[in-house]
């Protein structure tokens, strides 16, 4: 395996993101007898290295060009990362290589899943580069006859945990799993079954020293990663579906940038993204594997009031994403300041005592004044919303006027000062916040647990 930050330390020092112009998609590599995944790129001649690490598997020999082309989504996808420290305009494989429709799509995922970067950075989206048709027209993937079991990604929140509790309460044969190696994370898995699945991820550190000299750096679709990864782990281990938990939320856009364009954090969770996916999987890599969200027809309401009555969960989850950063966590479960800590704690506040929240959060976030401004930004009352995986604001707007006509929440210091500023707006009412609806995945023989 490379060594960048030694091996390029002279094309590091001298690297300015001004001159960037080359990202090579180099080799990528799958042992299934370590389980180990490399995935080689070259950033104007600095060589980089991401790798991931499955169980050691026995890969049947009718299902070998699955699993290549699976490693070749990943490769491609996971390039993401590294290819916006420059935002270069020429690309370059040095292997396998996509033909045209999977250069459009990859095109695609790179713009929208990149739009919050863009935005934040003074950049325009529809001035990268297009994914160049270098590989010949794609073979159609046929069935491999995968096993009748499910893999289902935790990311240690709610949402993953009340998908699971759907998944049992068909009886479905199911495997937690979780990409990376967040303790939080590992601890709820563990809790869940035996068979949780950790797969460590590895970012090449010479990203961090491109970072420190002044790449460009943002956000990026990083469920989209985990998702392609998870395709690889599916075929490996033998599961017919990756599940996971996204709900109708994340279609909403978190704001619309000058030129009118939608920019939305949680592009990759969203059902564009869902149908990207599974048109790749279905039509390249194994016409009997399916990837969708259990919660697709869900608001986040929706879930916040499952989850509510799912009591033995409480103390263990958190959807703060301060726990979940790759150099390790920033906070003790719950930081109680961020969009993520706001918008849960106002999401469970109508199915929840304050007493119950606050052992939750050891805060009663909506008794403290000095965070209205949080709260606020969560009602869209700029037409914008925080770029954070938080729910539509009209979800906001229908929690905060439920709690209003409750006694236990009315007087709370943050819900009096927002209330009136809910006048004249369109608020959902609670019911019909919480109801499902709109276009799904799911298979219809799931659509009772969904």
């Amino acid at each position: 395996m490379n060594n960048p930050v030694s091996g390029d330390a002279s094309e590091l020092e001298r690297w300015q993101r001004s001159t960037s112009r080359c990202f090579s998609f180099g080799q990528s590599r799958f042992d299934p007898s370590s389980g180990m995944v490399e995935l080689e790129y070259r950033l104007d001649g600095i060589a980089l290295t991401e790798t991931f690490r499955l169980p050691p598997a026995e890969v049947p020999e009718q299902r070998r060009a699955a699993v290549d082309a699976a490693l070749n989504l990943l490769h491609w996808v996971a390039g993401i990362s590294y290819w916006k420290a420059g935002c270069p305009s020429r690309l370059v494989f040095e292997s396998a290589a996509p033909g045209p429709d999977q250069a459009a799509w990859l095109s695609q995922l790179y713009r929208s899943g990149l739009a919050e970067f863009a935005y934040r950075n003074g950049l325009d989206p529809d001035h990268f580069p297009d994914f160049p048709a270098c590989g010949e027209q794609e073979p159609t993937a046929g069935d491999l006859g995968l096993a009748r079991r499910t893999l289902v990604p935790m990311g240690g929140g709610k949402d993953s945990l009340v998908a699971w509790s759907r998944l049992e309460r068909i009886g479905d044969r199911c495997r937690p799993v979780q990409v990376g190696e967040a303790a939080l994370i590992r601890q709820l898995g563990q809790t869940l079954s035996a068979e949780h699945l950790v797969i460590p991820r590895k970012v090449d550190p010479a990203l961090a020293a491109l970072n420190a000299r002044g790449a460009w750096n943002g956000h990026v679709p990083v469920t989209a990663i985990n998702a392609a990864v998870l395709v690889l782990a599916a075929l490996v281990l033998d599961h017919d579906r990756v599940v996971f938990a996204n709900e109708r939320s994340a279609d909403e856009v978190t704001l619309h940038d000058e030129q009118g364009r939608g920019v939305n954090h949680q592009f990759s969770k969203s059902l564009v993204f869902e149908r990207m996916l599974d048109q790749w999987v279905r039509r390249w890599i194994a016409a009997d594997l399916r990837v969708f969200s259990l919660l697709r027809r869900d608001g986040e309401l929706a879930v916040c009031r499952e989850f509510a009555g799912l009591g033995a969960w409480h103390g263990l989850f958190s959807s703060c994403n301060r726990n979940f950063h790759l150099d390790g966590p920033r906070t003790q479960r719950w930081c109680g300041q961020c969009p993520k800590c706001h918008f849960v704690f106002l999401g469970l506040a109508p199915f929840m005592t304050p007493v119950a929240l606050q052992a939750i959060f050891q805060a009663d976030l909506l008794d403290d004044i000095e965070q209205l401004d949080g709260f606020a930004a969560l009602l869209g009352l700029d037409g914008r919303k925080p770029f954070e995986c938080v729910g539509e604001a009209g979800e906001a707007r229908s929690a905060l006027l439920a709690l209003t006509r409750q006694p236990a929440w009315s007087g709370h210091a943050v819900v009096q000062a927002l209330a009136p500023r809910l006048a004249g707006l369109p608020v959902p009412s609670l019911d019909a916040a919480c109801q499902p609806g709109g276009p799904h995945l799911i298979p219809t023989e799931w659509l009772d647990a969904a």
